[in-house]
């Protein structure tokens, strides 16, 4: 069983406060949660996972991504252990955001390589249109076209696909039909069932109006009618919307062998809870960051203690809305945050220079929800880090 150790008394470091004071904070009693899976789940739960930067290379952050693959690898082998599959090259390994469809390719070879070496641990891809210039977006063809290469390079080394959204569709689908057209064309053509991913503008500003409409309630009807008229090549539907109602609306609609995995990272607890209706898989960024706690939480659920489970992954619900506060696109730099702190990378350095993207005051805020969460696995180490990036940021 998972239980509390006792208070760190003596542990503190100071931290800065909104109003410009510091304040000295002590840590909180930690838990230390199993680093292999203890018993089965009975959900299906996936962490989009991080990518880490190689902070040596002689690149130039902002243009070329230059990745530790042996941390990166690693870093799959530890989400593998608790149980939880791999969703990969996503928004979550900063796809569109520093990661190119080359290195996405590279980092997708090695991520299936690796679990296919454990006896084929879960593991799906990401494939998109981020290849084709926005310019060079003309027609639907064009849309069609980058899919098909995107998927067919997938395939060809032995992964599942994630359909994500493409923003070259956003740019120049008009409606219903032309989504339509392309999502048809493209599963039809597909190996073995996808999980479609609808992003929401939150996440990416040019993915405004997916489905051909700003209106949600109709795009929403668009895309179950896609999704159900494909339901044969649909593993399931994974929704970024952070809107917990509309969630549970498209989880009642989508015919029966197709699931839905929430992406809602400021309400997953109780969506993959469920109701009397049905419940939510997980396909989430924030089980990067918590993934020991995740897997602990999910374990106790199927076991069938549901106040267990939330007694795990009730707490890590503040951090998550921490995390993927607005602006939601920078929520990366909190997860790869949380490894560092973790001790998963010896730094803080993110493809694109993204560590950048958050303020001082947004990490030191991190560090604290972090810790009541009891999700500082070695809080010696974890404050020393704090210290280190303070003072670099002038807070010595």
């Amino acid at each position: 069983m998972n239980k509390p150790v006792s208070p760190i008394s003596s542990l503190s470091l100071r931290l800065p406060k909104a109003d410009g004071a510091i304040e000295t904070y002590r840590l909180a009693a930690s838990r230390s949660f199993p680093a292999k899976l203890e018993g089965g789940l009975n959900r299906v739960a996936f962490s989009a996972a991080h990518t880490v930067a190689n902070p040596l290379a002689d690149v130039d952050p902002w243009l070329s991504a230059a990745v530790d693959w042996d941390k990166t690898i690693a870093f799959r082998e530890h989400v593998w252990n608790l149980g939880l599959g791999v969703a990969e090259a996503m928004d979550t390994a900063q796809r569109g955001m520093g990661l190119d469809w080359p290195t996405s390719l590279e980092l997708i070879t090695r991520s299936v390589r690796a679990a296919k070496a454990r006896g084929n641990a879960l593991v799906f891809s990401g494939a998109g249109t981020d290849h084709l210039a926005l310019d060079d977006a003309k027609g639907l063809d064009d849309v069609i076209r980058a899919y098909e290469e995107q998927i067919a390079a997938i395939e060809k080394v032995g992964g599942r696909i994630i359909m994500m959204a493409s923003r070259a569709l956003a740019k120049i689908g008009n409606n219903a039909e032309d989504y339509a057209k392309v999502y048809d064309r493209v599963l039809s053509q597909v190996r073995e069932p996808v999980i479609i991913h609808w992003l929401g503008d939150m996440f990416d500003p040019a993915l405004n109006g997916y489905w051909g409409t700003p209106d949600l309630d109709k795009a929403m009807d668009a895309a179950v009618a896609i999704i159900n008229a494909n339901a044969a090549k649909v593993d399931g539907v994974k929704v970024s919307l952070l809107d917990k109602q509309r969630e549970i609306d498209m989880r009642r609609r989508l015919d029966k062998p197709v699931k839905m995995y929430t992406g809602d990272d400021f309400n997953y607890a109780e969506l993959i809870a469920g109701d009397e209706q049905g419940y939510s898989h997980a396909l989430l960024g924030i089980f990067d960051a918590i993934a020991p706690a995740a897997s602990y939480a999910l374990s106790r659920l199927a076991a069938g203690d549901e106040a267990g489970f939330h007694d795990v992954l009730g707490p890590t619900v503040p951090l998550s809305r921490h995390i993927f506060k607005a602006p939601t696109r920078f929520y990366k730099t909190g997860v790869v945050f949380m490894a560092y702190l973790n001790g998963h990378q010896d730094h803080f350095t993110m493809v694109g220079g993204q560590e950048s993207a958050r303020s001082t005051l947004h990490l030191a805020e991190l560090f604290k929800l972090a810790d009541k969460a009891g999700l500082l696995r070695d809080p010696e180490r974890a404050a020393s880090r704090m210290k280190a990036v303070l003072a670099v940021r002038g807070l010595a």
